[in-house]
């Protein structure tokens, strides 16, 4: 495996570059300095929040690519590269057909900040680990923000009891089984790959120059335009089955172990 001609590393946070504690590790933030002294770029790609991601890694903010919300916004430092929100009329059908199903948490994803209804503390606890903004509605339809996705989390499993609910939606809206407990539903053309594509274009970098890791479903698109694409050991099979390599675990140092590698060549 040459890595000697990769200028860009993407990975994804929860489950990939974040242990089970989601934290970075101090060996990473290391190796990001090595990867600046050899001119690679980094990307966050993540369905958090644009400003979770940034509170997770907040000492190297300024010099890093952001693509946050699963590909709805995409960021260089402030500048904003990319935003494919959901109009009103969507976002209210959405909301009606979420109603319909049992025992879910849904979130408006906004630019400014996340809207959550205020009946469960138990869910709130588990939401403030992926938004670091956000404010209590009493009827989400009352939001004054631009709504990036729609975030649904279920306690036991996303791909159980929501997905099947909503995957009806497929041709219209990009419908994606996030992580365990969080399926999202957003603009057709908001997924990481997309987001991807856009920054590969303007820094001129091919796929042979593109590292990704990933772990879970949102993934998938991005890993598809990187020939050096690494599920995790704890990735979901539809990944492992889509990345052309694997590595260890997000708690056995996955990420770092090819980043080793990388900066060896």
């Amino acid at each position: 495996m040459d890595l000697s001609k990769v200028k860009m590393v993407v990975t994804d946070m929860d489950g990939t570059l974040l242990n089970s504690k989601h934290e970075v590790s101090p060996k990473f933030l290391e190796q990001f300095t090595q990867l600046r002294k050899n001119n690679i770029l980094f990307v966050a790609a993540s369905g958090r929040q644009y400003h979770s991601i940034i509170d997770k890694l907040h000492t190297i903010k300024d010099d890093i690519l952001v693509i946050a919300e699963n590909g709805a916004i995409t960021k260089d430092k402030n500048e904003e590269i990319l935003q494919t929100g959901l109009d009103r009329a969507t976002i209210l059908d959405l909301l009606q057909l979420i109603s319909t199903i049992d025992n879910v948490y849904p979130v408006l994803c906004g630019k400014k900040k996340a809207y959550i209804r205020p009946d469960s503390k138990e869910f709130a606890e588990k939401f403030k680990e992926y938004y670091a903004s956000y404010e209590l509605l009493e009827n989400l339809e009352d939001y004054d923000d631009e709504i990036l996705k729609i975030a649904i989390y279920h306690f036991e499993s996303s791909e159980t009891y929501i997905y099947p609910k909503v995957k009806h939606l497929e041709s219209t809206l990009k419908v994606k089984v996030s992580g365990e407990n969080w399926l999202d539903l957003s603009h057709v053309n908001a997924h990481k790959g997309y987001a991807l594509q856009k920054l590969q274009d303007i820094f001129n970098i091919s796929a042979a120059e593109t590292m990704v890791f990933g772990d879970f479903n949102n993934d998938l698109e991005m890993l598809a335009l990187a020939d050096f694409s690494f599920a995790m050991a704890n990735a979901h099979p539809n990944v492992t089955k889509a990345a052309n390599y694997t590595t260890k675990s997000n708690d056995e140092y996955g990420v770092e172990t090819i980043l080793d590698q990388l900066l060896k060549n």
